[in-house]
């Protein structure tokens, strides 16, 4: 049984290389979310928000289906396997279906409901019903035929008032007609009418909301919004009722020997002769904050989808014993914030608007991932800590961790367990007033330690905006009233310490705000020409790269600050556009878009978030645009990218969307004190193989030549950070030819060198 506290265990990982990069992509998804399951005679189906997995009844063989393997990010609605053609189909809220071929894995992607002509909101798919070859997929607008031999489209049916457009959540054939539970009452006509599409030939039979109907032995039953069930026999013209729910009915299905419905409290199942064999209740199963969103049943077992804890199966004989078999992985998918060193990564779950509100306040735990898996520490354990929203490592202490809550103050753990939350009452940290002195909100968001392992965070919508805990325990104040226009109006964003040791801090309402303590100064650069030529002072994120530019997004663009000395010996700093040339125009890199975040890789390259157009990779200076991904031409799932950090020994870089968390391997390590750890790989490298060789673990700035076996020249380049890639070229006119190659390292003032073989089969 999955434990709701604290549990261990290990991520599948599923890996595709990516026609754009060549890179490897992995997923890092939630299946917490269950919308849909499905049975196959020896395996059960469930659609998570945006991920789908199965479990072998026989072999208790897991499998995964996500974005990284041509999923869509879009939020499934529902689910169906049709055991006659082995086909799974997906549908989702915004009309898209997904086709999987159970036997080989390809997924067709059909778009013509999203290409309807209809308002957006009406696209919804609800339900698949198979009859004789044909899919009859409910939606908000009607009914569509799918053919799940051809993969094509049939007719529609609007069924509304004068064929207007009405919510068909359920679909059933019984004795010789096709019924519809929609928003607007039952509607009947007889399946083998060839003029459906005709709304006269549609007949309503009960008045009323209704959100289920479903076959079942020799009677039809229905299930109105309200959890009234109704029966319908086939000598009788109208429904009697069953019984009545103490809840209204979230899903209703029949198995050949059950009947099954679901609320959100319950499960009730009967048996062919409509006697009530088990009911299922909540409180039954040791999980916290149950809900149950569907169920089903093969052979001798119960599988029952929740709405936050994934799938849970038990016996339909035993009332006790309930074993959680849903993939682990993080908590949520929309992972707000996350921290990566070369051995864990952390992640937060809270979150706040665009204009700095967290309200409503979320309630949601922290993950962790490492070697070992992922570890989730439910909100039950982290000592009340509301809406928390970044994540800061000890770099000297690794089991050292302080999660910001935009809410409650800051949360500190150790070895894995939450130990304080610093609020108000215990620390430096202080609440807003303004709303009156007996209401607290402590906003606390970013934080960064020092190279004296100080903790720098900020206090937003206060006079004294920074403060600093010291390794002693001891707390300290910065007073920010004379920097900023109006503190109670501040929030702060994200922040980053200088190897000056000036803090960079990212302001709603003034720009970048620099302090460096030493001479206790602060500095801001804003909006305006003449006061830092920002094009607008809400500033979201900044990074330092390794050349001691200064780059900061904001809501309305990027600018970057040339060097961060320039705090010493500027009075008024002056951040720049980047100005690229685009079709012999010259443009402003990344004009107007709303930056979430940027970081900067081994090869101070930028990887560059926005709020709605994905993610870009841009060269050193900016000039070059080498990658922008988003959900049309990557695994992304989303376009909402909410923060960006990168594993420096690795060069894989985590992003984290508002569906979920993808990361691939990127291209560039940080640079290594010698050459002793440089290696090569793949090696070989062989025809199946369509990626480029990486040569890592080097140093910064060196020499690489690559040679033939007879000693010829085939590729030279200068490393910037710790990898670089060849693309088995000889200079980038041809592939090089099966054999042998040799791989002559040297640090750039030549007293270091290695020598490294590579083999090559085409």
């Amino acid at each position: 049984m999955k434990k709701s506290v604290l549990y261990f265990l290990l991520l599948l990982f599923v890996q595709m290389g990516f026609a754009q990069s060549d890179l490897s992509w992995q997923g890092y998804f939630s299946y917490n979310e269950i919308k849909d399951v499905s049975e196959a005679p020896s395996a059960v189906f469930a659609a998570s928000e945006n991920a789908l997995f199965s479990k072998n009844t026989t072999t208790n063989l897991i499998k995964t289906t996500n974005t990284i393997d041509g999923l869509s990010g879009q939020t499934i609605s529902s689910l169906y396997y049709s055991a006659t053609f082995n086909k799974t189909i997906l549908g989702y809220e915004n009309g898209l279906i997904l086709v999987i071929n159970q036997a080989d894995g390809t997924i067709l992607n059909v778009v013509d409901i999203i290409n309807k002509q209809l308002p957006a909101n009406l696209k919804k798919i609800n339900h698949f019903m198979e009859f004789e070859g044909i899919a009859y997929v409910s939606c908000d607008f009607g009914i569509v035929q799918f053919n799940l031999a051809t993969m094509l489209f049939g007719d529609t049916y609007f069924i509304g008032d004068n064929g207007a457009e009405i919510i068909v959540n359920q679909t059933a054939v019984f004795n010789g007609f096709i019924y519809a539970a929609t928003n607007n009452g039952i509607r009947r006509a007889a399946i083998a009418n060839e003029n459906l599409i005709d709304f006269n030939q549609w007949t309503t039979i009960a008045a009323g909301n209704w959100s289920g109907i479903t076959a079942f032995g020799t009677d039809l039953y229905a299930t109105d919004t309200f959890g009234n069930v109704q029966k319908l026999s086939a000598t009788s013209s109208s429904f009697t009722g069953f019984t009545q729910l103490p809840q209204r009915s979230v899903d209703m299905r029949a198995t050949t020997d059950y009947l099954i419905m679901t609320t959100l409290n319950s499960i009730y199942i009967y048996n062919s002769q409509m006697v009530l064999v088990r009911q299922i209740n909540t409180n039954q199963i040791p999980e916290t904050n149950l809900g149950f969103s569907c169920a089903t049943i093969i052979g001798d077992s119960v599988f029952i989808g929740t709405k936050e804890n994934g799938l849970i199966t038990t016996s339909l004989a035993s009332a006790v014993t309930f074993e959680n078999i849903t993939p682990i992985g993080p908590a949520r998918n929309n992972i707000f914030s996350l921290q990566v060193t070369p051995n864990v990564l952390w992640a937060v779950y809270g979150d706040y608007t665009a204009g700095y509100n967290p309200y409503p306040l979320d309630s949601y735990g922290i993950s962790k991932f490492n070697e070992k898996g992922w570890l989730n520490i439910p909100y039950e354990k982290v000592l009340g800590a509301q809406s928390m929203t970044r994540i800061a490592i000890n770099p000297s202490n690794e089991n050292e961790v302080y999660a910001s809550s935009f809410f409650s103050g800051l949360l500190k753990i150790e070895n894995d367990e939450p130990k304080i939350l610093y609020n108000q009452t215990n620390s430096g940290l202080e609440s807003l007033t303004f709303v009156g002195p007996d209401y607290i909100d402590i906003r606390i968001n970013g934080t960064a330690f020092d190279k004296s392992g100080n903790l720098w965070v900020t206090n937003s919508r206060i006079k004294n905006g920074l403060k600093v805990l010291k390794p002693g325990g001891q707390w300290q104040s910065y007073a920010m009233d004379a920097i900023l226009a109006s503190p109670i109006d501040n929030s702060f964003g994200a922040m980053v310490i200088d190897k000056n040791g000036t803090k960079w801090l990212s302001t709603s309402e003034d720009g970048v705000v620099g302090f460096n303590e030493t001479n206790n100064k602060f500095k801001k650069i804003t909006s305006g020409p003449d006061t830092g030529n920002l094009p607008i002072s809400n500033v979201r994120t900044v990074a330092v790269d390794t050349r001691n530019q200064l780059w900061i997004g904001t809501t309305k663009g990027l600018r970057v600050l040339p060097n961060v000395s320039s705090f010493q010996s500027e009075e008024q700093m002056t951040a720049n556009p980047i100005i690229i040339l685009e079709d012999n125009l010259a443009q402003e890199l990344l004009f107007e878009q709303f930056i979430t975040d940027i970081a900067v890789d081994g090869a101070n390259n930028k990887w560059i978030g926005t709020g709605d157009s994905g993610l870009f990779l841009v060269s050193p200076n900016g000039q070059e645009t080498k990658y922008h991904f988003t959900i049309n031409n990557s695994p992304l799932p989303s376009n909402v990218i909410n923060d960006i950090d990168i594993n420096s020994t690795t060069g894989e870089v985590f992003i984290a969307t508002a569906k979920g968390m993808v990361s691939f391997k990127g291209v560039s390590t940080a640079a290594n004190d010698d050459l002793s750890n440089a290696y090569v790989y793949p090696n070989p490298m062989r025809p199946e193989y369509q990626g480029t060789v990486k040569i890592a673990g080097l140093l910064d700035r060196a020499n690489v030549k690559i040679t033939d076996i007879g000693g010829n020249l085939v590729y030279e380049t200068t490393s910037e950070g710790g990898t670089i890639e060849w693309d088995t070229t000889a200079f980038g006119k041809y592939k090089v030819a099966s054999g042998v190659y040799m791989i002559f390292i040297s640090a750039q003032d030549g007293v270091e060198t290695k020598v490294k073989k590579v083999m090559i089969i085409r």
